[in-house]
């Protein structure tokens, strides 16, 4: 049976990469304008697909808006395929709701301009989710269509089923050989036949199941090809066995699926996240790339919908605005910067300055809306004659204490904080510089005539409160009494003293790593915290160790100097290192370290928290290196769990089949043969293959928020709050090594250990900002548990520890400059509120107001963060449920939901099972 070849012309548009992305927009007024032409003046020219990514709509439309009816009319027309995402999105860094939003965003976007194509499109992300299916499914897409990520090891056709995490399936199609091979056609009519024959008939075609075989025709920021059609019906003319037709992907998979059914085809399975590197590289370790930018992503991804959003939405249920269009500005600066190129920070210093830009622009934008907001709140309630309030709002739908550390303004002297019913709240001053005349002359009195309370003294200070009962998704309201105490003073402690809570008993080793007891078992984790720095012989896409490479660890180094202090509520140890670091890599080569790298870990221990905080601040003076910290479990172990986008995941701590090609690879780098003995244990598959392989698939890994270790009985976890990649290493597999920061100074770079053959990226590209020579901060927490990774409550515990509580402190003497000039409010509220709570096992992933502004209620997504077994959730609200039901992703009625009153439950959710439910009480 003779073969049709589906002819899909496209171009992959990069917003930014080597270019910045105002050098892209420029372009792509050209392009895209001529691609409108070309579609006008030549109905045989039938389709051309932008991309999949509706962001380059409202690029070209901001500058050429004369245009908006030429697009609309050739969308409806199906000529120009648009959507359906909004960015072309990362999948491996990027959070699960920064997925969702990018797609159901970019669905919405292109629904205003005409149909979008509703397909998974994904030409060039750098490795596939394992719960994708899920989101495509619940996105009401069916098929998807991407490149990396499978080799024909795992499925010997093109055409596949893809199984997700959670059991949902989708119909795959891959592009084995990326998006670009059209491009590559030969006019000449002699030369062309021979590459048709070489890299289509005879090496691509028999891949494909059916007679249909998908051809795409594009490349980066590449042109339209006005010819296409005239090259096509040439082709059609030489060749007779085959038909060669202009077509689009939905065609080619409409074609595919029928000729499926109508043969009876049996499909195969490839299953779970797709990372393999075999015909195409997935730049693992590009998850630390510019590791300060991916610490801000981090930081603001977590902000934005574990803390931002279930604000406003608390606030909207006070009957406050919600701020719709600032809230989407802040998704589209995000979905900008979660493009593949843009998060993995593969791409230029200058591009870097706009990425971080946009975080910066995020950010801004995002906490000054929770000012507002909060103050909003804060003022409503009638707090009596109070000086001033501090209210605790917390945005988890679950009852929470917690001692918040917060920089703010307070009297000097004396005071008390009480709560609502009186009771004494302790806090302890951590930081404190006197600004009296400063904050005094910033205040506007809108009204002369009001008593205002004027301390004689203010301070700038760092505080600590000791937060109790909080009640669930609300908020509750502390007063400032000006008589008495409440405050727990920070004391110096000796240095063989211990820092406690009621979970642990933390103390400094002379080398300054941690020794962590367990209260509750006794048993001891000991070596905890060690730095450890070596070698980037990388670039922007990959780490790679020098050839010749040199370890530097924190414990064998000189002794640090430490400082302990503590109060009732907070205990604190400082660890200032002074390591001594090779300055290059060729004094790495040589053994030689010359440089002092100083790191300093802030340690703190908060009353009532399960977690230990571990800040790490380094000033960089040295550049292509790593900086990693590790964390030992004491037990021997195989694999380990993260978690991933919307649920667990349990890793092999080695590749098996993989980490054979990367023994072979350090052999060959290291001028000596493999003994046959391990040769002899190679699978099958990679003996043959290896020197094929694109990357050897090291175990460096990406997770969401927390990666563990456990036998089963006891367990360590780590919770990054910055760069969030990590590898299992020691002789047991008992530690987790996560990646602080690492610098390397080539956007690409040619014969890596870790990535052999060509650059990547452009090899004469240098980036010296990406070398990190300056101070940087990072966080990161650390807990044990009891029992197995779902028994210790590790994925309800990090995603608590990703949106802690927030507090906002209001006097009246502070209104002007300091937080702006508002009217003074007399409010009336309560001084304790809760929009809902949540009982049960599962883990809150969005709280929001829904996408249609004209519903009332609220939207809720909850999903199974356990390794094994069911999660459970039932929603109590103070009144009474007026109607409730699932929906999809698009927030559509999906089905429906069991309503008793003021409750609503859903149904148990399997393993990396989500849910969304509207709820209207």
């Amino acid at each position: 049976m003779g073969k049709t070849i589906h002819a899909v012309p496209h171009s992959h548009w990069d917003r930014e990469w080597y270019f910045t992305t105002s050098r892209s927009k420029v372009y792509l007024m050209r392009d895209l304008a001529d691609a409108l032409d070309v579609l006008e003046s030549n109905p045989a020219f039938k389709t051309w697909m932008l991309d999949g990514q509706a962001s380059l709509l409202d690029d070209y439309l901001a500058w050429r808006p004369q245009d908006e009816d030429r697009i609309r009319k050739l969308v409806a027309d199906g000529r120009l395929i648009i959507g359906p995402w909004y960015t072309q999105t990362d999948q491996m860094i990027i959070s699960g709701e920064s997925i969702v939003r990018n797609l159901t965003y970019g669905m919405r976007r292109c629904e205003e301009i005409g149909p979008y194509m509703n397909v998974g499109y994904m030409p060039d992300s750098f490795g596939q989710a394992g719960n994708m299916p899920q989101i495509y499914r619940e996105a009401g897409i069916d098929s998807t269509l991407f490149w990396r990520g499978v080799s024909n090891d795992m499925a010997e056709n093109l055409n596949y089923t893809w199984r997700g995490d959670d059991g949902s399936t989708i119909f795959a199609t891959q592009m084995p050989t990326g998006y670009y091979i059209g491009g590559n056609m030969p006019e000449d009519q002699q030369e062309n036949d021979v590459w048709w024959h070489q890299q289509v008939l005879d090496k691509l075609a028999p891949r494909h199941v059916t007679e249909n075989v998908y051809f795409p025709c594009g490349f980066d920021q590449a042109p339209v090809r006005a010819n296409l059609p005239e090259l096509l019906e040439h082709r059609n003319a030489y060749d007779s066995e085959n038909t060669y037709c202009m077509s689009s992907l939905p065609e080619y998979l409409e074609a595919t699926r029928a000729a499926i059914e109508r043969d009876g085809i049996e499909l195969e399975e490839v299953a779970g996240e797709l990372l393999n590197a075999k015909h195409m590289r997935i730049h693992r370790s590009i998850w630390s790339s510019r590791s300060d930018l991916k610490a801000l992503n981090t930081e603001i991804q977590n902000y934005v919908v574990n803390v931002l959003e279930p604000l406003l939405t608390l606030s909207r249920s006070l009957g406050n605005d919600y701020p719709r269009g600032a809230v989407d500005t802040i998704w589209k600066l995000l979905f900008e910067n979660a493009a593949h190129d843009s998060i993995g920070s593969c791409i230029a210093d200058a591009v870097n300055e706009d990425v971080y830009l946009r975080y910066k622009q995020a950010r801004d934008i995002a906490t000054s809306l929770v000012e507002l907001h909060g103050r909003m709140i804060a003022t409503s309630v009638d707090s009596g004659d109070a000086p001033m309030t501090f209210t605790v709002f917390n945005t988890l739908p679950q009852p929470r204490s917690g001692v918040v550390i917060k920089k703010m303004y307070i009297p000097g002297g004396d005071f008390s904080i009480v709560d609502q019913a009186g009771e004494p709240v302790s806090y302890t001053v951590l930081q404190s510089r006197d600004l009296t005349d400063y904050v005094l002359s910033q205040t506007i009195r809108l009204d002369p005539s009001a008593k205002l309370y004027i301390p004689q003294q203010v301070f700038e200070v760092t505080i600590a409160i000791d937060a109790h009962l909080v009640p669930a998704l609300g908020y509750a309201q502390y007063r400032m009494v000006l008589d008495g105490s409440t405050a727990s003073d920070m004391v110096s402690l000796e240095r063989d003293v211990a820092l406690e809570n009621e979970f642990y008993r933390v103390s400094v080793n002379a080398d300054g790593s941690l020794r962590v007891e367990e209260k509750e078992t006794g048993y001891v984790y000991d070596n905890q915290a060690v730095l450890e720095e070596n070698g980037d012989d990388g670039d922007s896409f990959n780490y790679s160790p020098p050839r010749q490479d040199l370890v530097v660890r924190s414990c064998d180094g000189p002794a640090p100097q430490i400082e302990l202090a503590a109060s009732d509520i907070y205990a604190t140890a400082t660890i200032a290192h002074t390591m001594t670091v090779p300055a290059t890599l060729e004094e790495r080569a040589q053994g030689v370290c010359s440089t002092k790298l100083p790191v300093t870990l802030t340690v703190g221990l908060r009353r009532g928290s399960r977690v230990i905080d571990v800040e790490l601040h380094v000033d960089n003076t040295v550049g292509s290196h790593r900086l990693c910290v590790l964390f030992d479990a004491h037990m021997a172990t195989n694999v380990n769990y993260a978690d991933q986008q919307f649920g667990a995941i349990c890793r092999d701590n080695m590749h098996k089949q993989d980490m054979a090609l990367y023994n072979a690879s350090l052999a060959a780098a290291q001028g000596h043969e493999m003994d046959e003995e391990q040769d002899d244990s190679l699978p099958a598959n990679w003996r043959q293959n290896m020197e094929t392989w694109q990357e050897p698939s090291v175990p460096i890994e990406p997770t969401q928020s927390y990666v563990a270790l456990s036998n089963g009985e006891r367990g360590l976890a780590v919770l990054p709050l910055g760069v969030r990649e990590y590898e299992i290493v020691g002789e047991q597999g008992n530690q987790i090594r996560l990646t602080v920061f690492r610098a390397y100074g080539f956007m690409g770079r040619e014969n890596l250990l870790y990535r052999p053959g060509r650059a990547s990226g452009e090899r004469t590209m240098e980036t010296p900002d990406a070398q990190l020579i300056k101070p940087m901060t990072y966080k990161i927490g650390f807990c044990t548990f009891t029992g197995s990774v779902d028994q210790g409550g590790v994925a309800q515990l990090a995603r608590s520890y990703d949106g802690e509580l927030e507090l906002y402190e209001y006097a009246e003497f502070l209104n002007g400059r300091l937080i702006f000039s508002e009217p003074r409010v007399y409010g009336d509220g309560p001084a304790v509120a809760s929009l809902f709570e949540l009982e049960g096992t599962t883990v809150v992933s969005a709280v929001k107001a829904p996408d249609d502004p004209d519903l009332p209620g609220v939207v809720v997504r909850l999903f199974c963060g356990f390794n094994q077994g069911d999660a459970t959730a039932t929603l109590h609200f103070a009144t009474p449920v007026k109607q409730a039901y699932l929906c999809n992703l698009r927030e559509q009625r999906s089905g429906n939901v069991e309503v008793n009153g003021c409750e609503v439950k859903l149904k148990p959710l399997g393993h990396c099972k989500f849910a969304t439910v509207y709820i209207e009480a």
